[in-house]
């Protein structure tokens, strides 16, 4: 088990920053609200709306539980009141406002307040991600091979789990998605076959601050032979809420010599087998009703295009899960092909192939 840490906030970005976003505390704008609710025409509630607007009211930008800014770009809404021609409209948008500062309503599923989902600008919902690169601030080094960017489990655990949840990633690696986890308030367990690999991401996950108390679990081990309903009542979760794999693709990359190693697969068929075994050990443990997110990428071999992305896709879809929605993520640079962008434009013209830029993640849910 990762020790419990403090240290300092994260470099460019806001301390516990979520999507939990709790009002900021100000009630001035919300009894002016209300006051306007009373008006018995358009006129006078149209007078104590030109009052709030005129108001200047504490930015919550400097509030590491509210969104940025949450009361100021209210003045679109109290346009809209402003400009209705009605008080029966007038009052309908008022009191929709109010709720949107008072009120929370969430799925169930995660910690987004629907009342404000105006607010949430920095949760994707587009099925095409670009990032302008990595996040590598705080424990997010960048320093092992093949790993994926922060941001993908950052926006996967905001939108699929809520504060105190449980996050299991069969695929550690050097703990991206376990620092995302303690970063915004959920448990997470980790799996990851390389010892060594394990001992330094347990070093960088325990140097992030866990402003939340949250219990981070990271073993060593072979996840095609794990027990992982073991493996979670013994970190003290019955279930997990949320299952973030991001196996290697293939042999593209060879992570270790190991002969249990994905990467080390003799072909792409048993390749497909020992991470189907993977699909099905994770299964029990993860809540029905809940998400499996899968990142993975295709390659090429003897010329050939091979959709691996959407082999691995197909082996979820067998072990009891529905797809609900295939996202596309852009990445301009890799470790292969820095600095020999030209060389890959050459060889691309001359072969007749496309050079990779991308790579999928598969949202599934598991069958009730």
């Amino acid at each position: 088990m990762v020790p419990k840490s403090s240290g300092s906030q994260r470099r460019g970005t806001k301390p516990n920053q979520d999507s939990s976003r709790e009002p900021h505390g100000n009630t001035n704008i919300v009894d002016s609200l209300g006051e306007a609710l009373e008006c018995r025409s358009i006129g006078l509630l149209r007078r104590k709306v030109k009052e709030i607007a005129e108001t200047s009211y504490e930015d919550t930008e400097s509030n590491s539980n509210g969104p940025s800014g949450s009361y100021l770009p209210l003045k679109e809404d109290l346009v809209q009141i402003l400009d209705a021609q009605t008080l029966e409209r007038a009052k309908y948008y008022t009191n929709r406002l109010l709720k949107s500062l008072t009120g929370n309503k969430t799925n169930g599923i995660n910690d987004i307040n629907l009342h404000r989902w105006k607010q949430y600008d920095d949760i994707l919902t587009d099925s095409l991600w670009t990032f302008d690169k990595r996040d590598t601030s705080g424990s997010h080094l960048g320093w092992y091979w093949g790993n994926f960017v922060p941001q993908i489990p950052h926006q996967l655990i905001l939108r699929y789990t809520k504060r105190g949840d449980w996050v299991l990633d069969p695929f550690a690696g050097s703990g991206t998605t376990l620092i995302e986890c303690v970063r915004l308030g959920r448990n997470g367990i980790g799996v990851e076959l390389s010892e060594e690999t394990k001992s330094r991401a347990a070093s960088l996950i325990a140097s992030e601050s866990n402003d939340f108390g949250v219990r981070t679990v990271l073993k060593d081990g072979d996840s095609t032979r794990m027990d992982f309903s073991k493996l979670c009542k013994k970190s003290g979760a019955s279930r997990v809420q949320l299952t973030i794999m991001h196996p290697p693709y293939f042999d593209i990359i060879k992570f270790s010599d190991k002969s249990r190693d994905l990467s080390n697969s003799a072909s792409v068929e048993k390749f497909l087998v020992e991470f189907g075994r993977v699909v099905k050990r994770t299964y029990p443990v993860l809540q029905d009703g809940r998400y499996l997110a899968l990142i993975a990428g295709d390659k090429y071999q003897n010329g050939e295009w091979i959709p691996l992305g959407f082999y691995m896709m197909q082996e979820v879809l067998k072990n009891g899960y529905k797809l609900i929605g295939i996202v596309t993520k852009n990445f301009e640079d890799t470790r292969a092909k820095r600095d020999q962008k030209e060389l890959w434009r050459y060889r691309a013209l001359a072969g007749g192939f496309y050079v990779f830029k991308h790579e999928y993640i598969f949202i599934f849910k598991k069958q009730s």
